[in-house]
């Protein structure tokens, strides 16, 4: 009779597993997406414009402060900002010298995700080149991660590193070997035009295999050329068209799958772009109040941490008030056509924008300008291309993209502007997660219920 009871219990939980993988959820990032990009049919993404057309969208998306790539990610799966999930920035903040380690380790965020709440849930996940990922709770995982060079000669290496910290470890080799062939070798980079393409065959192939109900896939091509060529460009152009591309692809392995009708599709951005002319160095400022110095970084007392169009002061003693001033006073100095390429941010300022509670005070470009973190050389360079990390609130440029369309999604809703936290709580209504949020969950994306 235990026998029998343990089987119908283990049958019923097995059927609870089922019925609550129903609904699958796949959100793809596309760095440095601009609502242009869809709202606007000369730029070729037709399949997203196809979803938009079925689904629901937003003119625009607020994003975090700063508007770079991992706080922004870290937002869009925790549905807080900065100040509370603790991804500041990109890289941590080294005055000792820039290392070239960025956020890639799971354990830094400080708050529950989508990737907790599906775990808790019983409900399988994956990621693709997802940020902050590395040892993540996900089922199967290839996170975005970087081996840097060792010696002279070595590159950065991309491939390898996700190879080393696929979830489960054989992913890797098993992706190479049913979705995008072998990588001839290592040293591959976001450079490459097959970038795009390689993820979403990588996340096609899990799609297929393995159904998760969370799947969050993130390609950066289209960030990679913005940078080089600014807003616009021949390369620009094909990075987008590339992107619609690798969703289709995505969107062709839910089909087959056999998972299309109950599978949501939300496409979303990490931030906007603006082009630059001009870059501002403030450790140059610091250097000169003898704060900072390059040839002997052990000394510093104060350092700006450099963001694209943004740059945040920390003190090496947070109770140094006389540094502070000293600082304040020195920029509040400096001629009017230098201080007219930014606005100041002091601290009471940064808590309202949710950015990073250690930093003193912040500088927030407007268009046009950015920073650098070299504290040597003139204080102005000549620089070209473009870039982000600016005070989301300050201009619409900055503004990322959201398309969502598929199951539980209210064809027709247009939202003319959302926050970046407001992308969890719709995920997590969509699995029936339990995810405690800061963003608003819209009612007008979902669709009405049938009874």
């Amino acid at each position: 009779m235990k026998k029998i009871v343990t089987l119908i219990t283990l049958l019923w939980l097995s059927a609870g597993a089922i019925s609550a993988q129903e609904n699958h959820v796949v959100l793809i990032s596309i760095d440095g997406l601009r609502p242009e990009f869809y709202l606007d049919p000369q730029w070729g993404m037709v399949n997203v414009r196809q979803g938009m057309k079925n689904g629901a969208y937003a003119e625009g998306v607020r994003g975090s402060f700063p508007t770079v790539t991992y706080p922004s990610h870290t937002t869009i799966v925790s549905g807080v900002l900065p100040a509370k999930h603790g991804i500041y920035y990109n890289t941590p903040v080294e005055p000792l010298g820039i290392s070239g380690k960025w956020f890639w380790y799971y354990k830094d965020i400080k708050v529950p995700t989508l990737w907790t709440a599906a775990k808790d849930a019983g409900l399988t996940t994956a990621g693709v080149s997802w940020p902050v990922t590395v040892g993540a709770p996900i089922d199967y995982n290839l996170p975005e991660y970087v081996i840097l060079p060792q010696g002279k000669g070595e590159k950065k290496d991309e491939i390898k590193a996700m190879s080393l910290e696929s979830n489960p470890k054989e992913l890797f080799q098993e992706v190479q070997d049913y979705a995008v062939g072998q990588f001839a070798e290592y040293g591959a980079t976001v450079d490459f035009y097959t970038s795009d393409q390689n993820k979403s065959r990588m996340a096609a192939y899990i799609l297929k295999r393995y159904k998760p109900a969370f799947m969050a896939v993130h390609i950066a091509l289209t960030d990679h050329f913005e940078h080089e060529q600014g807003r616009d460009g021949d390369k620009v152009r094909s990075a987008v068209a590339g992107a619609d591309v690798a969703i289709k692809t995505i969107m062709d392995a839910a089909e087959a799958a056999g998972i299309s009708k109950n599978t949501t599709f939300i496409v979303t951005g990490d931030h906007g772009f603006v082009d630059i002319h001009t870059q501002f160095k403030p450790n140059v400022v610091l250097a000169k109040l003898g704060l900072y110095d390059d040839a002997n970084k052990s000394a510093w007392k104060a350092y700006f941490q450099q963001s694209g169009g943004s740059a945040f002061l920390h003190l090496k003693d947070p109770k140094d008030k006389a540094t502070l001033e000293k600082i304040k006073l020195a920029f509040s100095q400096l001629p009017e056509g230098i201080q007219r390429m930014y606005h100041v941010l002091d601290k009471a300022a940064i808590a309202k924008a949710q950015g990073d509670p250690n930093a003193f005070l912040a500088l927030a470009a407007y268009q046009g300008f950015s920073f650098g973190a070299s504290a040597s050389g003139e204080m102005l360079d000549s620089v070209s291309g473009g870039t982000h990390g600016y005070l989301p609130t300050d201009f619409k440029e900055i503004q990322t993209g959201f398309v969502a369309f598929g199951k539980g999604i209210r064809s027709g809703t247009v939202l003319p502007l959302m926050g970046q936290e407001d992308i969890a709580p719709l995920v997590a209504k969509l699995l029936n997660l339990n995810l405690k949020t800061d963003g608003i969950l819209y009612p007008g994306l979902l669709a009405p219920v049938k009874k």
